[in-house]
């Protein structure tokens, strides 16, 4: 069995949001704003970020089970660390690692283990409001990925557009972005894949959609990406394999979980256009006009 793999400080975070005093959610939300950099800084400085006193700052770190600031801030050293390794240093950390047993058994073990954590953290309130934006037919949705995560935004941006109206995936070519950001409208959703070695530019575009009026949906990773920073909605998951490459079997799946909560909803909606689809699909293959 894969070894258990220990919680980041904003997983510890959202397991206690409910036990937070209101100084400890000022913190989590300066933390959260610029994650994990923001709790790099001194502790007199995390605490004027958060306009909260330095004791409030130590009790947080007590309360997520560190010894105190200095061992939490470890903690975040370590995730901007992992945050930012390459393939190479990946495969030489796991395969130094490793238990004898088939890859086949490592890579199950711990993408089942990614999931049933990415189950336990995720806040059921924030999915269901993002299925809620993705249903809303008066907004238009955007979707757009990174180089890896852009064939999930690709095949969420196919399901979906079968579901519903007015859905549109954001050309991989940045030249194109200027005209497609002039397109944007006030009220539409930007859902946006980014994992770590988070892609700048996406962060750049997700500024100006926002500018333009769009609400930034993130789904990101356990050290989450930078553009939760001005994400409305964030769905961090875990998605660490014994691998050089990270595994896009959780935000598959919660992709394909988002499909199937706004199919749900507007089932009625959704049960018509596909009628209409294959009424489509049937006439172009008859070749009838």
């Amino acid at each position: 069995m894969s070894a258990k793999r220990q919680n980041t400080v904003a997983e510890k975070l959202r397991m206690k949001a409910n036990d937070l005093t209101a100084a400890e959610r000022k913190l989590m939300a300066a933390l959260f704003a610029d994650y994990p950099v923001a709790g790099l800084a001194s502790i007199t400085e995390f605490a004027k970020l958060a306009n909260v006193s330095t004791p409030s700052v130590l009790r947080l770190a007590k309360k997520l089970g560190f010894s105190g600031f200095p061992a939490l801030q470890e903690a975040l050293r370590g995730e901007l660390s992992a945050q930012l390794q390459n393939p190479i240093a990946k495969h030489e950390r796991w395969a130094a690692e490793a238990p004898d047993a088939h890859i086949l058994n490592r890579f199950a073990d711990a993408a089942t283990d990614n999931l049933r954590a990415s189950l336990r953290l995720m806040d059921h309130r924030v999915f269901d409001e993002v299925a809620r934006l993705l249903g809303a037919r008066r907004r238009a949705i955007h979707i757009m990925g990174g180089r890896i995560t852009g064939a999930i935004a690709h095949y969420l941006y196919t399901h979906l557009h079968m579901a519903r109206p007015n859905v549109h995936l954001v050309p991989e070519a940045q030249a194109l972005w200027p005209q497609y950001l002039m397109n944007l409208s006030k009220g539409d959703v930007l859902l946006a894949f980014d994992v770590r070695r988070y892609d700048a530019r996406m962060l750049d575009f997700a500024v100006s959609a926002q500018a333009e009026g769009a609400e930034i949906v993130l789904i990101t990773d356990q050290w989450m990406s930078p553009v939760a920073r001005i994400a409305s909605l964030s769905l961090p998951v875990r998605i660490e394999v014994p691998s050089s490459w990270d595994s896009n079997m959780v935000p598959l799946f919660v992709a394909e979980a988002l499909v199937a909560a706004v199919v749900n909803h507007n089932w009625p909606d959704t049960q018509s256009r596909i009628h209409r689809l294959e009424t489509f699909n049937e006439t172009l293959r008859r070749g009838k006009s």
